[in-house]
Parts: structure tokens; C-alpha cells; sequence
């Protein structure tokens, strides 16, 4: 069991299947490309908790994910993955880094879905790209590129409906995607989907439930998250 990987918030180890890692879901936060960090007690099982649950339910809708099998609070088996270096984000209203680069009041619902690339990469703090970099910089195919559109749109309108039935309103969120280790054709929805990388409001009240309450220091970070598993389960 060597770790081969530690992100921001997971860590990636071998396993016994040369197909299959386990993924650790860590306590950490962070924010501004790493410039504000901290600790939060239950983080790590609180996230692994919400995407498990998000995972397993896009899989019933026939969503191929990396996801395995949960093996303790903190830990899940998930495929092997060559991870593409693009960050797919969905907005569905005006928020965060679209309101900054735009101008524009947070919280203007769009006509449609928005879809952004961004390089994945923390050193160069994970700048906004569009297709045509990605083909100069080879950093997917022209196929996959559409592929991973249509599929992000999809888990879009999967989400969209089941963030409301549980009072919640589905603001933005990134997605990640890799080739499958036993069949590189293969793509298949990677990462994480947690109040990390989603912006998730109250319905009724507008309150901020994700980790925007991190960034801006509203307090009542992991009572937000324990809410959103509440909701959700």
C-alpha cells in the first residue's frame, strides 16, 4: 500500500489490484491556490461521505465514476486512472471567479449551463482555458473534449434535481475525468463531488452551505457539510 499521490484534501495509494486504488479523504482545507489552509475535525469523512453517496447514485443513472467501494469512513477503492490536467466547472448562476472577472452581482441565474476548462494545476493556480489550448497544449483530444462536455451537462441536470429535492440550489461545481487504467478509451467521472468543490445555497434562505464559508470566514464550516449529508441522506 505505497502512496503514490497527496493532493490538497486526498491522498492516493496502491492496493493489491494493480487496477484499483484507495483514495483518503483528509481533514485539511484550503483555499486561494493553498494560501489559506486549516484543519477541520470530521472533514474527511463528512466529504467522503456526500460524494460516496453522490457517486453511487450517478452510477444507478448510468454515469461510469471511478468509484469502487467505500472501506471505511475515511477511504474508498476507486479505479485507476491516467487523470486528464483539465477542471470541467458547470456554473447554473453568477458566483465566486465569474462575478470577479465579469463585474457582475453574485447570484444572476443563466439562461444556460456555463462551461469552463480550467489547467489543473496549482502552481500556475489553475488557469481558465478554452478548447483551443487544449489541443495546442495536448492536454486531451478533440473527442474527449466533447465527450466530457456532454457527460459534465448530464451530471449537471442529474444534480441539479437532486440537490433540490433536498432544499438545495446548485450554484457551480467542478468535475474531474480520467482514462480508465484497463482501457484508455474508457473516461469516466473522477475526483470528488463534495461542498469542496460545489457551491451549494439554501434554497428557501440563500444561506451558503459548501466551503465558501471557509473562504470568507462565515464560521460554521462542518455544520454546513453535516447539513448537506443530512439532507442528502
Amino acid at each position: 500500500m505505497e502512496p503514490i499521490y497527496e493532493g490538497k484534501a486526498k491522498r492516493l495509494f496502491t492496493t493489491d489490484n494493480p487496477n484499483e486504488l484507495r483514495m483518503e479523504f483528509k481533514n485539511d482545507a484550503t483555499a486561494f491556490d493553498g494560501k489559506k489552509k486549516a484543519q477541520f475535525e470530521d472533514k474527511g469523512r463528512l466529504n467522503a461521505a456526500i460524494s460516496n453517496l453522490i457517486y453511487a447514485m450517478l452510477e444507478e443513472r448510468g454515469i461510469p465514476t471511478h468509484f469502487v467501494r467505500s472501506i471505511s469512513d475515511t477511504e474508498v477503492i476507486v479505479k485507476k486512472l491516467e487523470i486528464l490536467m483539465i477542471e470541467v466547472i458547470i456554473r447554473n448562476t453568477a458566483a465566486g471567479s465569474f462575478c470577479k472577472r465579469t463585474g457582475t452581482e453574485e447570484g444572476w441565474d443563466f439562461s444556460e449551463p456555463l462551461v469552463e476548462f480550467c489547467i489543473k494545476s496549482d502552481e500556475l493556480g489553475d488557469p481558465l482555458i478554452n478548447e483551443a489550448y487544449i489541443r495546442e497544449l495536448k492536454l486531451a483530444t478533440a473527442d474527449e473534449v466533447a465527450h466530457v462536455t456532454k457527460a459534465a451537462l448530464e451530471v449537471n441536470q442529474i444534480l441539479q434535481e437532486f440537490f433540490l429535492k433536498a432544499g438545495l440550489k446548485l450554484v457551480d461545481f467542478k468535475l474531474e475525468f480520467g482514462r480508465l487504467a484497463t482501457d484508455p478509451s474508457v473516461l469516466v467521472l473522477a475526483d470528488e463531488i463534495s461542498p469542496d468543490g460545489c457551491r451549494l445555497w439554501d434554497v428557501e434562505t440563500g444561506e451558503k452551505m459548501d466551503k465558501d464559508r471557509f473562504r470568507r470566514d462565515l464560521g460554521g464550516v462542518m455544520e454546513s457539510y453535516a447539513e448537506v449529508l443530512k439532507r442528502l441522506s
